[in-house]
């Protein structure tokens, strides 16, 4: 969450205001948070990351979408994930079509403002989606992408990736992705 929460709101008054406004929000059961810019590092991995699964997916029936589609994970929880991937048809809700509601994999670039909500809240309540598959945490400040991936008795098993030569496996969508594709030209503090 990148600001304080500025009242309580009913979905539709959140969707309302969402939709006139110049700079997006999230919400969370009533509460409205404004999302803060992110670093260069933070845009240039949702830009890798949305290049390499966009080409990972073409001809496989399954589309990917970056950081302005919002994500209605349930009338008490919309977002916008940083890159999402649907695969089939892509389910909507409202009027507008504007909130996306199947995705089958989810990536959140880590900052230091969210990385505990990603990890923790966030996480909780996407767990919630049945389409969901994967769950991808991608670290901005070293080589590091934390997979969560469903299983079949709806438990959860994590993969942790640390070297550039790995290949990060995304089996729910048939596609594998080097670590150093997703960091290329991303600058690293020294180790």
């Amino acid at each position: 969450m990148a600001s304080n929460p500025l009242s309580k709101l009913t979905e539709e008054q959140y969707l309302t205001i969402e939709r006139a406004a110049e700079f997006r929000s999230e919400f969370l059961n009533g509460e409205m948070f404004a999302m803060s810019g992110g670093s260069m590092n933070h845009a240039g991995l949702q830009a890798n990351i949305l290049v390499e699964v966009s080409v990972g997916i073409r001809g496989k029936g399954c589309r990917a979408f970056g950081p302005d589609f919002r994500f209605r994970v349930s009338s008490g929880m919309y977002t916008y994930p940083d890159v999402s991937v649907v695969c089939g048809e892509p389910l909507v809700a409202g009027e507008q079509k504007d909130n996306l509601l199947n995705a089958a994999v989810i990536f959140e670039v880590l900052s230091p403002s969210t990385e505990k909500y990603d990890r923790g809240l966030k996480f909780q309540h996407y767990r919630t989606i049945d389409s969901l598959k994967d769950y991808i945490l991608v670290d901005q400040s070293q080589i590091r992408i934390e997979q969560y991936t469903r299983q079949p008795d709806n438990s959860w098993t994590l993969r942790d990736y640390q070297r550039p030569e790995e290949e990060l496996k995304i089996d729910s969508i048939g596609v594998s992705i080097l670590l150093q594709r997703i960091y290329d030209q991303i600058e690293l503090p020294p180790s």
